[in-house]
């Protein structure tokens, strides 16, 4: 494996920006799917699989408000599906309460409800009951994989919580912590890498959030895997790998990169996982490519950001009070306070 010789060509924020709106425009046609499809014989566990995708919305809806790059009928669409997800389908947030009672150590509760929140959807009961489980000792000494653990800091830090977990400490167990040869970088590896940075960075918010060793490590190096898998047209990982770059300081906007990802969707604007777009139902379709739409809507607005401010020589996201920067959301302009502690009022 060589990284690529040379820097290329930038892609166009036109290009960038239409993959986003595209991805948008199917996940909002489709948002019905996302409904876990329940009877009195679903299982429980069933229905709480299907939060984690609410969340993976939020997060979009969370970027794309912040970063200020939305038009107005993407700022419409974003909005309207997170009112959709938020009280059709998280019952105003009454099922992440309800979730994280019956399992008061799961973090996925929280984890969910923090990009909620970060647009204006609040739930004062998911707040004390994660309140009360980040009380108990058993919190901090729950078993998680170096990358998990980072991310549950990353949202606690978000929520304005004491991390249970240092960074630097998290930091040091994952595989890109200790900036091993890129070669030995397989699938699973490469998706731990990419949540690395997503924590690290706060999701593009706060690219100095990568220390300079890794940014540098990813500069050199991620091109080369960004070839790798885009020859092999996995294009969920092509996704994620171009919001690391996007979450870089300085990030490549590779124009080939961008040309070909954008050539892989279909003509209504999903993304497949690999190869084309499957055949099927059209909720088994759903579930196989809601997660490369995702991706691509996210890599779209941060990438369209980081364009946009290169072009205007910009170092970050939008001015405090301009677009972006707390939109208002159903409890009112601007983000919520922090968490209350134990007890506390919300």
């Amino acid at each position: 494996m060589t990284a690529p010789a040379g820097p290329r060509a930038a892609a166009p924020a036109r290009l960038v920006h239409g993959v986003g709106a595209g991805a948008l425009e199917w996940l909002d046609a489709h948002r019905e799917f996302f409904r876990a499809r329940r009877d009195d014989t679903t299982p429980d566990t069933e229905v709480k699989d299907r939060f984690k995708p609410l969340g993976e919305l939020a997060t979009i809806g969370a970027v794309l408000f912040r970063e200020g790059v939305a038009g107005s009928r993407q700022a419409r669409i974003a909005r309207r599906l997170l009112d959709f997800a938020w009280h059709d389908l998280l019952d105003s947030g009454a099922l992440l309460a309800w979730m994280q009672r019956e399992e008061p150590l799961s973090p996925i509760p929280l984890e969910i409800y923090v990009p909620f929140r970060e647009v204006g959807y609040v739930h004062p009961g998911i707040e004390r009951a994660a309140a009360v489980a980040r009380g108990l000792a058993s919190w901090p000494a729950l078993g998680m994989l170096p990358v998990r653990r980072l991310g549950l800091a990353a949202t606690e830090r978000r929520a304005g919580l004491p991390p249970s977990t240092g960074t630097e400490e998290a930091l040091r167990g994952t595989w890109l912590g200790r900036a091993p040869e890129p070669w030995t970088v397989e699938q699973h590896l490469a998706y731990d890498v990419t949540h690395t940075v997503y924590h690290l960075t706060d999701w593009g918010a706060d690219p100095g959030g990568l220390p300079a060793g890794l940014a540098g490590y990813l500069t050199h190096w991620l091109p080369a895997w960004l070839d790798d898998w885009a020859g092999m047209e996995h294009w969920d990982l092509v996704g994620e790998l171009l919001v690391v770059d996007a979450c870089l300081p300085v990030p490549a906007l590779d124009r080939e990169v961008w040309e070909r990802f954008a050539a892989a969707r279909s003509p209504d604007g999903a993304m497949p996982v690999q190869h084309g777009m499957p055949e099927g139902d059209t909720d088994e379709v759903f579930d196989l490519v809601y997660h490369p739409t995702l991706v691509a809507a996210l890599a779209s607005a941060l990438a369209t950001s980081r364009a946009l401010s290169a072009l205007t020589g910009a170092d970050g996201g939008p001015e405090p009070g301009g677009p972006g920067s707390g939109e208002a959301g159903p409890g009112g302009p601007g983000s919520p306070g922090a968490f209350p502690g134990p007890g506390g009022a919300p």
